[in-house]
């Protein structure tokens, strides 16, 4: 008898709810056969049988809330009982990628080791020595390394690619680079003759794609730059090349030997891949392609179809389809965008479809790829969709190549387990960002890089250190789509499904003069709070200009501010985050004032 184990299928999950069993009672399946459809904050995945055999028992209902370890099906594979082994899922076409959805608080432990941590050799061929040193001069690498410096450690990074990590090079600022490009170009074709601008001939602008993809090396240049100026003015030494860690306290790199009393593993992590017949042969010819690679196509595909609705998906779809590129979407959960609050994913689906004309494939499962072609499943009937490209959008993994042989704790889906101070079950060692899998996001790992510099620099008796750790309750999201959305926070279906008691208001844009100044009234602003002390529950933001007001929100939940402060608040006129004034006034005394 197999039994199959619910695991960590996407980014440091907890639990999930089991949106629909796939399977009956004395079912004969194969290895591979979708057992179970689940439905977490983070990521939505159909969960495929370890093994094949007959299934003899189900221990789960739709609806069910669930955790990492818990037993779920029981599988008669002519065996003795035996547990499922931790399964990399095929995040199926619903992986929400580096998009951080859950606020729920993660408590703060020191995780124990599962083995005895080998014994730090003193290795006397070391170069030089250092308190600290960093491998990874991504977001929460260099952040991290330039706080340790100032708070007087001598602290050295290393770096294998380049500076800036993902987010700055391939990820965060290159693509809404591009975004800017493709929001321009929407508004002068479709909102110039309603702004009174005349073209001075008939002929319609055009994208010099060229030149779009040039300002966007430049912008990456000119930040990669500024990380390198930052850590040599702060007296950071910087290494390229490839680390590894020989054991907690010695460091090769170039073939050279570097000792440290602290080590911050910074690593990272790169996009998923899915496992799936003639994906292999579509990555070598081209057609399929990731978040990296669809950042420097030689032009703008006339066609794209994107294997994923989480925010890559989405960012990426909304991005090309502005440009005129027809794009189709193919989700496998029954909607896109599934961690958000369900009035901001129904308005963004309509946008998507009816502004963008963007069709989407929900409850799909993807079978294939056939040259040019994407094979997909919805209700047993196959569909086949082609195009120029197809990104796939699946989510990232983490990095840890390197560090596999120091006795780290490692979660089952290869992350390092690390508390709320980055400390790991060895002591001196500190994991950040992506690597642990909490929530892939630059913002994250950034803060957490302060937070583990001042808590090595606070053991080390340093002046200035501070007693500060991470608190993933108080996090906020983006989506850099158009429109753009934003939270923190639960959703008002996390509230219902915990049966927390909550008040709610939305305010549109739609009555906001200055959003009816710009043409660009798409959206609201809804806010949720506890009703007897009035507390912020969570805040979702969709519409123009979302992404910075969010922040106001975030500073209301640091200074454990309520609804009564944001209310009484003066919100400048005429600007869009008088939304924000409005749907905290409706909640503060129960009437809205302009709507």
């Amino acid at each position: 008898m197999f039994k199959v184990k619910f695991a960590d299928i996407g980014e440091g999950l907890t639990e999930g709810k089991v949106a629909e069993v796939l399977v009956k009672l004395g079912q004969e399946i194969k290895e591979g056969d979708a057992l179970f459809f689940v439905e977490t904050d983070k990521v939505n995945s159909e969960i495929p049988a370890p093994v094949g055999g007959k299934i003899a028992n189900i221990l789960i209902s739709e609806g069910q809330e669930i955790k990492v370890g818990d037993v779920v099906i029981e599988i008669d594979d002519g065996s003795a009982t035996t547990e499922a082994a931790p399964v990399a899922e095929e995040e199926n076409a619903s992986v929400v990628g580096s998009t951080p959805v859950s606020n729920d608080l993660i408590p703060s432990r020191g995780p124990a080791p599962t083995q005895p941590a080998p014994a730090a050799t003193k290795h006397t061929d070391t170069e030089e020595s250092f308190d600290v040193i960093v491998v990874g001069a991504g977001i929460g690498g260099y952040v991290s390394a330039i706080k340790t410096a100032q708070l007087g450690l001598k602290t050295l990074i290393i770096e294998k690619q380049y500076y800036g990590g993902v987010c700055l090079n391939v990820g965060c600022i290159p693509t809404k680079s591009l975004l800017r490009t493709a929001k321009v170009f929407e508004d002068i074709v479709h909102k110039a003759a309603n702004l009174g601008i005349d073209m001075k001939t008939k002929d319609e602008p055009s994208i010099n794609w060229d030149k779009a993809l040039e300002r966007k090396d430049g912008v990456v240049n000119k930040l990669t730059s500024g990380v390198k100026a930052l850590l040599t003015k702060n007296g950071v030494k910087q290494i390229i090349g490839e680390a590894s860690a020989l054991d907690k306290n010695t460091i090769t790199v170039n073939g050279k030997k570097y000792h440290c009393d602290n080590l911050i593993i910074a690593s990272g992590s790169v996009p998923n891949e899915l496992p799936l017949p003639g994906f292999a042969e579509g990555r070598n010819s081209g057609f399929l392609i990731d978040s990296t690679k669809i950042l420097s196509l030689p032009k703008i595909p006339k066609a794209l179809t994107v294997i994923g609705g989480g925010v890559i998906g989405i960012e990426f779809g909304c991005l090309f389809a502005a440009l005129g590129t027809k794009v189709t979407v193919i989700e496998g959960a029954p909607k896109i965008l599934p961690m958000l609050d369900q009035d901001v994913t129904a308005l963004m689906t309509k946008t998507l479809k009816e502004k963008y004309k963007i069709e989407i494939f929900t409850n799909a499962k993807v079978k294939e790829v056939k040259g040019k072609s994407v094979v997909f499943e919805i209700d047993g009937k196959e569909q086949t969709v082609k195009s120029d490209y197809c990104l796939e959008s699946i989510g990232r993994k983490t990095v840890t190549k390197g560090f596999d042989g120091i006795g780290l704790e490692l979660s089952e889906r290869k992350s390092i387990i690390a508390n709320d101070y980055g400390e790991t079950n060895l002591d001196g060692v500190y994991a950040i960002g992506d690597v642990t899998s909490k929530i892939m996001l630059a913002h994250v790992a950034s803060h957490a890089g302060i937070v583990t510099a001042n808590r090595i620099a606070l053991k080390a008796n340093k002046p200035g250190a501070e007693d500060i750790k991470m608190d993933y309750s108080k996090i906020p999201s983006c989506i850099y789509s158009h429109p753009e959305i934003a939270m923190i926070g639960k959703t008002e279906q996390q509230l219902k499904a915990e049966g927390v008691e909550y008040k709610t208001f939305k305010f549109p844009f739609a009555a906001i003069g200055k959003a009816l100044a710009d043409d660009d009234t798409t959206g609201f602003v809804k806010i949720i709070c506890e009703p007897k002390y009035k507390t912020l529950l969570g805040a979702h933001i969709i519409g123009n200009r979302a992404t910075d007001m969010i922040s106001e929100f975030t500073t209301l939940i640091e200074c454990e501010g309520t609804i009564t402060e944001l209310a009484r608040a003066i919100h400048p006129h005429p600007t869009m985050s008088e939304a924000i004034g409005e749907a905290a006034e409706a909640l503060e005394s129960g009437k809205s004032l302009n709507l």
